[in-house]
């Protein structure tokens, strides 16, 4: 589907909410025409009051149909004051809708193996979804009142004169002709705004989230001219949106003046002719000064701004919300099904097998994040036999959470082959990979419950026994003891815990659990150095294959194995070799030291 075509989904987002609030919609539209009274009647009263009264020698009577000019302008008002609530229960229920429809979609997606950024996701939550609000509260508002009363300013002036009308109405039909072309460069440009605002967003995000690596890799100068980069050309495409729209709104001004300039011309002949007296002339100047130029203008600038982006952010956002879209269609693989649909569902599967042993092994695998982008991992080959010991290190943006995502069944390779016992990744059993591999990313979670439930989640049948010796083990003990022991309170019903004690939590409960393969993903960044050597010395000792991307060099000192993520020049070996091997290694290395970083 092209860029510029409308999605059916953008007019489905609307057209389901209208459904579901359809009083509200009908009640907006019955107190908008009673809003409008006064642009139906202000020409028509203005006549009245010249031909009727004033010019007629009745002062009296011109001064009453001018005091039912200002009357209709109160009644404006309160037709306003009354309308103003049903309009709000239009705006905040779409706003909580949306965020449920993006939210949900996102899950979807991630539960289908879609390739989205976090920062992606985060900007179609806030910054998208609070843009739809707020232009949908805007429109409402103002394009729906010009709306109006345009319409009903030409109603009054066919009703006061035909002549009049026929001749001033198409000059604003060619204006807002003239105006769609202008209206669809508008929106492709708008459309480039949002995805740089996207990209903006996703690349800020995941720097600052791997600053620190940043800083020890020595990236900074790479990083911050990529986000240079990034930012000109956000701004570049901003700048593309306010020049289309001043030229649109110079047109549109331009335009607005013409029903009054045609009235003028006609008005000699018309006023001779007795087709047109005084008080008429003088009501469709009122009709088109105050009613139909200054309406058009701002209609036009409101729908070729706000009415424009809004439909420019609900096509984004319906990308994240239509099932369609869900999981993007892949070239298959040996090892790729055509839907990539890696993350199944746990459930039984007539393909799915359990591996003969906990050994990993790749084989030239490559990964994208998304059709047409860069590979984050390409053509990486790497064995790991049962009980081995890795730690990965590498520059932010490397892709190394990105391979944990992978060791750890929840996505497959896009390119190579990715085998646990000897079995694809896609078609190993899931139950099979949710007992025997544990991922602990940077995050810990603390669920709410007791501490008992907690460390048992991974292991119900643990004994108490078993969750004590766990928690000794990685050195979350103390915190236990600390809390209440077993019995005691955490999550939203215990006392609030810090970043490392939330990670104490996590690692415990790994530990117990009978997984043969456990991944840290940085799962010890915010514990000391002798905390972090604690509890990675407690995994290796139970024999099972550890992965640790490092948050500190330490920990590769302690691995007889290393994996150096750096595009072309990734390497492995033990930390002696790797020292001349690799010079982001050497470099890695080098500015720890410096720093002081055991």
């Amino acid at each position: 589907m092209s860029e510029s075509a409308p999605r059916p989904v953008d007019r489905h987002l609307f057209a389901g909410f209208l459904r579901q609030h359809r009083g509200a919609a009908v009640a907006v539209a019955g107190w908008s025409l009673l809003e409008a009274v006064p642009a139906l009647a202000s020409g028509l009263l203005v006549a009245a009051a010249l031909d009727r009264g004033f010019l007629a020698g009745r002062p009296a009577e011109g001064f009453l149909w001018i005091g039912l000019l200002g009357a209709a302008m109160v009644f404006r008002a309160l037709m306003t004051r009354t309308l103003t609530p049903w309009l709000g229960r239009l705006v905040e229920p779409l706003r909580d809708e949306l965020v449920t429809a993006v939210a949900a979609g996102a899950v979807h997606r991630a539960a289908a193996g879609a390739r989205d950024t976090a920062g992606a996701g985060v900007a179609r939550l806030t910054v998208q979804v609070e843009t739809v609000r707020a232009l949908v509260s805007a429109l409402l508002r103002s394009a729906r009142q010009l709306g109006v009363s345009l319409l009903m300013a030409f109603v009054g002036l066919a009703a006061l004169s035909a002549p009049v009308a026929a001749a001033t109405l198409p000059p604003v039909l060619l204006t807002l002709l003239l105006c769609v072309p202008r209206l669809r460069v508008l929106a492709r440009r708008q459309r480039r705004q949002l995805r740089a605002e996207e990209a903006l967003t996703a690349a800020a995000g995941e720097t600052f989230d791997g600053i620190r690596d940043v800083v020890a890799c020595g990236a900074r100068d790479r990083v911050a001219d990529d986000l240079s980069a990034r930012i000109t050309d956000h701004r570049d495409a901003v700048r593309a949106v306010a020049r289309t729209a001043s030229a649109n709104t110079l047109l549109v001004s331009l335009g607005s003046h013409l029903p009054l300039l045609v009235l003028l011309l006609a008005a000699p002949r018309l006023l001779d002719r007795g087709a047109l007296s005084v008080g008429e002339l003088l009501g469709a100047t009122s009709y088109l000064i105050s009613g139909v130029a200054p309406a058009l203008r701002s209609l036009v600038a409101v729908l070729g701004s706000w009415g424009v982006q809004l439909a420019t952010v609900l096509g984004r956002l319906s990308r994240s919300t239509d099932p369609a879209r869900r999981v993007p269609a892949r070239t298959p693989g040996p090892d790729i099904p055509a839907r990539h649909e890696p993350a199944r569902a746990p459930g039984p599967d007539a393909s799915a097998r359990p591996p003969r042993s906990p050994d990993l092994s790749l084989v030239d695998v490559g990964y994208a994040y998304g059709p047409g982008a860069a590979p984050v991992i390409d053509g990486l080959s790497l064995d790991l036999p049962a009980g081995s010991h890795l730690t990965v290190v590498g520059p932010s943006g490397a892709g190394k959470s990105t391979l944990t995502t992978l060791l750890a069944g929840l996505a497959a390779p896009d390119d190579g082959r990715l085998t646990l016992g000897g079995v694809p990744v896609t078609e190993v059993d899931r139950a099979w990979l949710h007992r025997e591999v544990t991922l602990i990313p940077q995050e810990a979670y603390v669920f709410t419950g007791t501490v008992r439930d907690n460390l048992r989640y991974l292991n119900p049948r643990a004994r108490d026994a078993d969750l004590l010796a766990s928690a000794e083990a990685v050195g979350a003990r103390a915190l236990v003891d600390r809390l209440g022991g077993l019995d005691a309170p955490v999550g939203l019903d215990g006392p609030p815990l810090s970043s490392g004690e939330r990670q104490l939590v996590a690692l415990a409960r790994a530990h117990v659990s009978p997984a043969s393969v456990v991944l840290l993903d940085e799962a010890c960044c915010h514990l000391d150095p002798a905390a972090e050597e604690r509890a990675e010395r407690a995994f290796a000792a139970r024999g099972t294959t550890l992965v640790v991307v490092a948050h500190r060099i330490s920990s590769a000192l302690r691995a007889p194995r290393v994996l150096v993520l750096d595009g072309e020049r990734t390497a492995i070996g033990t930390h002696a070799q790797l020292l001349g091997a690799s010079p982001l290694y050497a470099d890695l290395v080098g500015h720890w030291v410096a720093a002081g970083t055991p």
